[in-house]
């Protein structure tokens, strides 16, 4: 079954970005690329169970099952040591990349406490957009009597973008609930790297 806003964007939003950003041709409009999901535990990966409960969390978050990052190097202020866990990680494409946005923006982030929108400063000069979540019980297939700890979430939309404008118009036409009072300034239309960083590359 094809996600209800994977087709609202082929057959709505292309055209509607194409007539914001003055684009003639379909394939310039923007789009995403990927979502990545990445939850990490600090002190808590090193505890088999609890790395376990957050892997379980994730896939019910993501309807997918997450691989375990692990630490390129050690640092003793942290107490880390290179090559042990870090953390969980999950990368969406296709379609469940529609779905979780579509529960993202209409489920998970009206419920946050006090929301005031999303900030478009998480735009990167790679036309990708981060932001974090504090809690992520937000998501409803979490059962928060389960949860032995709240966790924070990081996620990254990887775009295929020209520049930070088309990311934003892309963002809001995906009803992200973005605040405009929280703007990235008159710069919009800079060109974007297409040269992703680290933190974006998958396995």
């Amino acid at each position: 079954m094809i996600p209800r806003l994977k087709t609202a964007y082929e057959k709505e939003i292309v055209g509607k970005l194409m007539s914001k950003l003055s684009l003639k041709n379909r394939h310039e409009v923007p789009k995403i690329e990927k979502i990545i999901l990445n939850m990490g535990l600090g002190e808590d990966a090193s505890d088999g169970k609890k790395l376990k409960a957050c892997a379980d969390d994730m896939t019910l978050i993501a309807g997918q099952k997450p691989v375990i990052t692990k630490f390129k190097k050690s640092i003793s202020n942290f107490k880390t040591r290179k090559g042990s866990s870090a953390g969980v990680k999950v990368t969406l494409r296709a379609s469940k990349m529609y779905e979780f946005i579509d529960r993202l923006v209409n489920i998970a982030l009206p419920r946050v406490k006090d929301f005031r929108g999303l900030s478009s400063k998480g735009i990167d000069n790679s036309c990708n957009y981060s932001f974090g979540i504090k809690e992520h019980i937000i998501f409803p297939e979490v059962n928060f009597d389960k949860v032995d700890k709240i966790r924070g979430l990081d996620i990254t939309i990887v775009t295929k973008s020209k520049n930070k404008e088309g990311t934003l118009e892309l963002l809001k036409e995906l009803n992200f609930p973005i605040n405009n009072k929280k703007n990235w300034g008159k710069n919009g239309k800079k060109k974007c790297s297409r040269e992703k960083s680290k933190k974006n590359e998958t396995s």
